[in-house]
């Protein structure tokens, strides 16, 4: 599969003077962000500060208010639904609970994607599930119904099925959720692996500061609906911020 950069050496995401009001909450209140090709951006905040909900606007699942989206080169609320679906082929998402078929074994949810949007053989299919579920570390588990594997893996093969289609773009929202330390670690090594293999672009909203240090070029914090601070984690305890060095204070708890 062919993957669609946008023209002119556009960023892959590029969102501008972004909002979003829940009644009379508002969320995010003018965000401007540019993610490059190959760049992973960590988006950190306090809970409720509209870090997943930023994910959501960005494909679709919900409109802002106000502000441009543009992945890809293509500036999503003008794309119909059909122009929008062939976007969405191109991004890969995973989900924070994963968000498996209950009822299909783990191959099964890996080739969904695969069954609906390509033309490849049933043999074809197998084939790249299980290289997908291999790339994961779950080629022992194909058989198995998602309610029978843990958490953790049940985010790795939620990983799987986002890569199934190739994307050019990753979200992952809150991939370490839930998790005990360890299977978290290596979740945030797949993330760094995935990122040195494939050169994939990919947001990460997580609370883990720790965590996205490992893997990220950059970090964001979005407090009050507005991006606070942004750059290295180094740059971030640089910081005299009074919000910043609570919140990095507190991620060492």
């Amino acid at each position: 599969m062919e993957h669609t950069e946008p023209a002119h050496d556009e960023p892959p995401i590029v969102v501008t003077g972004l909002t979003k009001s829940f009644g009379s909450q508002k969320v995010l209140d003018g965000i401007d962000l540019a993610v490059a090709h190959g760049e992973t951006v960590a988006v950190l905040g306090r809970s409720g500060t509209g870090k997943s909900v930023l994910l959501k606007l960005l494909i679709g699942l919900q409109e802002p208010d106000a502000g441009s989206i543009r992945i890809l080169g293509q500036e999503m609320k003008e794309l119909e639904t059909d122009q929008l679906n062939e976007v969405r082929k191109k991004v890969g998402f995973l989900f924070q609970q994963a968000a498996l078929y209950d009822s299909l074994t783990i191959e099964e949810n890996v080739s969904f994607p695969l069954s609906r949007h390509t033309k490849l053989s049933a043999a074809e299919r197998r084939d790249r599930a299980r290289e997908l579920l291999a790339n994961v570390g779950m080629e022992q588990d194909l058989g198995k119904l998602p309610s029978e594997i843990s958490g953790g893996m049940q985010k790795r093969v939620g990983l799987a099925r986002a890569l199934a289609l190739e994307p050019n773009i990753v979200l992952f929202d809150e991939p370490t959720a839930g998790l005990d330390p360890i299977t978290a670690v290596e979740i945030e090594k797949l993330i760094l692996q995935l990122k040195e293999d494939l050169e994939m672009t990919a947001i990460v909203v997580t609370h883990d500061v720790h965590g996205a240090k490992s893997f990220s070029d950059r970090m964001i914090v979005i407090h009050e609906g507005k991006i606070l601070i942004q750059g290295t984690f180094a740059d971030l305890q640089k910081s005299r911020d009074e919000f910043v060095v609570r919140f990095l204070r507190e991620a060492d708890r």
